[in-house]
């Protein structure tokens, strides 16, 4: 790992993001919070306070991005080793910007750092309910219930986010070992403060799991682990660095019982 590696995250803005960026400020490294509105820069500005790594804001829309090159050019003038992407349309706009943001610019700066030598990392935040195939761990209960959602309210997010994951694992087994491809994959997101104990890897398929968590676990992943791999988290009762360190060392990948040869064929 770099001594103070540069990360650059997009989706700056959003709520993770947030509690994400004082985390890596916190640890000397240089960040580059993309956000897409010169409105919100003073939201980000301040999370900089009393940190000793360094903070800079690039404006930038992500709906603007529809090919490799345009994100390239991005990853070009950060320069960063690290890359977070914890950005999507929220459900705003429809259909048609949630495949705009959360499929197509996600899978060009996929494509694009995986293109990039110095980029070493790239940690995509998905949700715990995306994949093709039932995961060998769960019941069939489970797995007829995350489909329904799937296929219900995520009609329109559910395939973006697969397509992102799917591009996202299929670039880290082109690359290999030089590129970690982390899918981080939390369950129903909370707003409870504080530091929780965390279940990282083969979890239930429902469950909750706080904000502040996800970021912490981001952050302890970047920071730790370099294998590409799907890790669903949830609730549970572990610390962070526990579970992070059992996973590293279990090779834990949750990638386990979808299709990859299929994933290689689609992707590649």
């Amino acid at each position: 790992m770099p001594t103070q590696p540069r990360v650059l995250l997009i989706g700056g803005h959003g709520k993770v993001s947030q509690l994400l960026t004082p985390m890596l400020l916190s640890r000397s490294w240089q960040l580059t919070s993309l956000i897409r509105d010169a409105n919100q820069k003073p939201t980000i500005t301040v999370l900089a306070a009393s940190q000793p790594g360094h903070l800079d804001v690039l404006v930038s829309s992500l709906e603007d991005i529809k090919s490799q090159s345009q994100a390239q050019s991005i990853i070009s003038s950060v320069n960063p080793n690290y890359i977070v992407w914890s950005a999507g349309a929220g459900g705003k706009g429809g259909p048609d910007r949630t495949k705009a943001i959360d499929q197509d610019a996600c899978i060009a700066f996929i494509r694009a750092a995986a293109a990039t030598e110095s980029v070493s990392k790239f940690l995509l935040i998905s949700y715990l309910g995306s994949r093709r195939h039932k995961a060998p761990w769960w019941s069939e209960e489970e797995w007829k219930a995350t489909q329904d959602v799937n296929n219900g309210v995520l009609k329109s997010y559910y395939p973006a986010k697969l397509a992102a994951d799917e591009c996202l694992t299929a670039a880290g087994r082109k690359r290999g070992e030089a590129f970690a491809a982390i899918c981080l994959r939390p369950g129903n997101l909370t707003e409870d403060q504080g530091e929780s104990t965390i279940h990282l890897g083969k979890t239930e398929a429902r469950g909750k799991v706080r904000r502040g968590d996800v970021a912490r676990v981001a952050a302890s992943l970047l920071e730790e682990e370099d294998r590409s791999c799907w890790l669903d988290l949830l609730e549970g009762d572990e610390t962070i660095g526990e579970a992070a360190l059992r996973c590293k060392s279990d090779g834990t990948d949750c990638l386990e019982g979808e299709d990859v040869e299929g994933i290689l064929q689609r992707w590649s």
